[in-house]
């Protein structure tokens, strides 16, 4: 029990820095006398721990020492985070590795842990997605890593562009790479699909990240003003019950909870929604995929484009049948 805790309050140290008595005490749920004695059991061991005193003290590692006790490899431990996503590690050059961390993680348990793999499994992209060609997958997720610089020509919608970029970091979205990266300092990093770089040369300049930039949150940001832009104006429907339950799938999370949280009930079953739309020409295209169970009430030119729509389908399937 306490080799165990040992351990921990070493692995807190290294992977945390500089950590008080009272906050190893509240993550080993241990007393503040018990920190201390394993500090001391630690020193005795050779481990080069210290302590500083003071408001901004604490016990830190001495700076350079890692612990191998893990049996990991930089790369394994890298790898162990997308231990769920094998097909995305072997993308990003790590394949290899993750078997490896994966043998070794086996080792470690009591017991075999075939079991996971046998009820629980992971597949991050969609049903009609076609998994993107990343060629260059491998150079920019190393040159992420150790900081490089890249050159590349892009793929833009008004045509082809080269960039020097700051890789930030990787995202993988839906079964589709996304590169975070700053065109150049003090720029804001954007954001780059992995699929339409057409070219990539690794430059020999180092950068720094700004501080305090993490990609997670980045990224979370980044999603959630996507989805802000996305929907700048509303329509009113009316939804019959089987449409009200294939909203999410046809339309989307948004729209399903907007009809969820605006929609009333009319005496005929139907319920009358304000749903958020993109714009009129999308919304006539995505409210046709629930047919008759979507009645358009507002805007007066969404309805009128969606009954131009109708009348024409109508006059094509209600005419003579073409003769091939």
């Amino acid at each position: 029990m306490r080799a165990s805790r040992l351990l921990s309050l070493l692995l807190l140290l290294q992977n945390r820095g500089r950590l008080t008595a009272a906050q190893l005490a509240e993550e080993l749920e241990v007393s503040v006398r018990t920190v201390y004695r394993d500090v001391e059991a630690l020193a005795a061991a050779g481990i080069p721990l210290y302590g500083e005193a003071g408001h901004a003290g604490g016990y830190r590692l001495l700076d350079g020492f890692r612990t191998r006790l893990t049996g990991l490899t930089t790369s394994e431990a890298q790898a162990a985070f997308l231990a769920a996503l094998p097909g995305p590690a072997a993308q990003l050059g790590l394949g290899e590795a993750l078997s490896t961390a994966q043998l070794k993680l086996r080792a470690a348990l009591p017991t075999p842990a075939g079991w996971v793999e046998d009820r629980f499994h992971l597949d991050a992209p969609g049903w009609y997605g076609r998994a993107d060609e990343t060629p260059h997958l491998a150079a920019v997720a190393d040159a992420v890593r150790e900081r490089y610089a890249i050159l590349v020509r892009y793929c833009r919608w008004e045509g082809t562009v080269e960039r020097r970029l700051e890789p930030y970091g990787l995202v993988l979205k839906a079964g589709r790479w996304y590169l975070v990266a700053s065109p150049g300092e003090g720029t804001a990093p954007r954001t780059y699909r992995v699929d339409q770089i057409l070219e990539l040369t690794v430059l020999a300049e180092q950068f720094t990240p700004p501080a305090g930039f993490r990609l997670a949150a980045h990224w979370q940001a980044q999603v959630a003003d996507f989805h802000a832009r996305r929907h700048t104006a509303h329509a009113t429907v009316r939804l019959s019950p089987r449409g009200l339950g294939r909203i999410r799938e046809h339309l989307g999370p948004a729209e399903h909870r907007a009809a969820t949280e605006t929609g009333t009930l009319d005496p005929d079953g139907w319920t009358t929604a304000r749903l958020p739309i993109e714009s009129l020409a999308h919304a006539h295209d995505q409210f046709l995929k629930l047919g008759a169970d979507l009645e358009v009430l507002a805007p007066p030119e969404l309805r009128d484009s969606i009954t131009t729509t109708v009348r024409e389908l109508a006059a094509r399937y209600l005419g003579t049948p073409r003769s091939d």
